[in-house]
């Protein structure tokens, strides 16, 4: 009796936990973005100009786009469809228990791996989509839906604060009204996309099964002594998700790898020989590589002599973002105007998506809004991502951006380096293709505790 009694306990107090976070993360789509109309706009590799005659700022919401010509309009379109277009994974609720504890949601405590899973998404959609692709229905999502999410947000507070006090299991909430107009008919190179489309979020749903989903990443963490409802950190996060990736049984993802840097350097060799290693079918192939690099930004606050670097990583088409956040909060930053960066929020507590059905709603995976943040506030700490298809195009890239990295910092030594060789031939324990069966090595736990030390706080 007295199991059962704690038991109901438990479940009260987490419906009221829930209510809150609801009611403490739900509000942050409320607040527009403006933009500068006489500075190009840089997201992910493409620039945008919003540049017009008349001075002043511009919303990228769709709230005024009337005052603004065709031509300038039509860009600033396609900068809000690109946008939209990324996948957006945020503090979900309701979803099935994690296993070895009683939480069913991630609020106040996941957001810097989903931080991790937006910059892996990226890697992912410019493997199997390109950087060229855009969701079709991108522009059918308008302002009005942050205002209907926050709505609908605040029926599931009332909901859940009467379940809690007449002891309901499921909350009962008025469903949304359907928006929208009718889903026009698709050629076939736009279905093939739809179904990669549908398939990478499904990757990263909420749910035991899911290969890059919360569920999985925190059983990767637990061999670096990290648990549900811990906090971590850029640097952490790289490892988990390399782990992750390697231990994908999907035959679409035998092609990609993770290569996570050590001690800020790139070694050429190992991830060229990442590249080169036999698919699981025994058949010998080039993969692409998503190359990791956690690195600080400057000691107790971000230097700002290297705000030109971070610009010119966010304007090459093949980074796929950058892990960072301020202090206490994790962000996914994926572009920049003039001196604030622009970045995709985590911290907004949404409903469980059962990605197992067909035709799950894509909507609540897609940001309506942008969100900026002056350089001057970013934590020093964060991981920055790319993506290289090829062996050609890993070691076209480890030029322009060693480049980069010289003509760029004022600093005596650069953030980070590429060396040819491996790591072994520095006096490397071990070779990263021939590591134990554990998430970490024995000389990766000792730099991770160091991170782990310097790292921010997440609340």
């Amino acid at each position: 009796m007295e199991a059962t009694g704690t038991d109901e306990v438990e479940k009260i107090k987490s419906k009221f936990m829930s209510a809150w976070h609801n009611m403490k993360y739900s509000w942050v789509l409320k607040t527009k973005t403006y933009f500068s109309r006489n500075s190009p706009v840089f997201l992910l590799g493409k620039c945008y100009h919003f540049k017009t005659e008349e001075s002043g700022e511009l919303s990228t919401d769709g709230s005024n786009f009337d005052k603004i010509n065709t031509e300038i309009s039509g860009n600033v379109e396609e900068f809000r469809k690109d946008f939209i277009s990324r996948i957006w994974l945020t503090y979900r609720e309701e979803f099935p228990q994690i296993k070895g504890s009683a939480l069913t949601t991630d609020c106040g405590w996941g957001c810097t791996l989903r931080t991790g899973q937006m910059l892996l998404a990226q890697g992912l959609m410019l493997h199997f989509l390109g950087r060229a692709w855009v969701w079709p229905e991108a522009l059918d999502m308008d302002s009005s839906d942050s205002e209907s999410w926050t709505s609908n947000t605040v029926r599931k507070l009332t909901a859940s604060f009467e379940a809690s006090l007449t002891a309901e299991r499921d909350p009962k909430v008025l469903p949304r009204p359907q928006r929208g107009p009718a889903r026009r008919s698709w050629d076939v190179t736009e279905m093939r996309n739809e179904v990669y489309h549908r398939k990478i979020i499904s990757w990263f749903g909420d749910s035991p099964l899911a290969a890059f989903g919360l569920h999985q990443l925190i059983e990767y963490g637990k061999k670096s002594g990290k648990i549900a409802g811990d906090w971590y950190g850029p640097a952490v996060v790289a490892h988990i998700l390399r782990k992750a990736v390697e231990e994908a049984r999907d035959p679409e993802l035998q092609g990609v790898t993770v290569y996570v840097a050590q001690d800020c350097t790139v070694y050429s060799s190992d991830v060229i020989d990442r590249q080169c290693s036999f698919m699981d079918s025994g058949k010998a192939g080039t993969k692409a590589v998503i190359i990791l690099v956690p690195v600080r930004l400057g000691g107790e606050r971000t230097n700002t002599d290297y705000l030109e670097f971070v610009k010119g990583i966010l304007s090459l088409e093949y980074c796929v973002g950058i892990i960072g956040g301020k202090p206490k909060q994790s962000y996914y930053f994926a572009g920049f105007q003039d001196d604030s960066l622009i970045y995709m929020d985590p911290h907004y507590c949404q409903s469980f998506v059962d990605v197992s059905i067909k035709d799950f709603p894509l909507e609540s995976f897609h940001c309506p809004s942008p969100k900026k943040m002056s350089f001057k506030k970013m934590d020093p700490s964060c991981t920055i991502g790319f993506y290289c298809r090829t062996v050609q195009d890993f070691e076209k890239a480890s030029e322009e951006i060693t480049k980069m990295l010289k003509s760029s910092s004022k600093e005596k030594y650069p953030l980070f380096t590429f060396v040819k060789g491996h790591s072994r031939d520095y006096d490397f324990a071990s070779s990263p293709l021939h590591e134990e069966n554990d998430l970490f090595s024995e000389d990766e736990k000792k730099r991770l505790k160091k991170f782990s030390t310097e790292e921010f706080v997440l609340l």
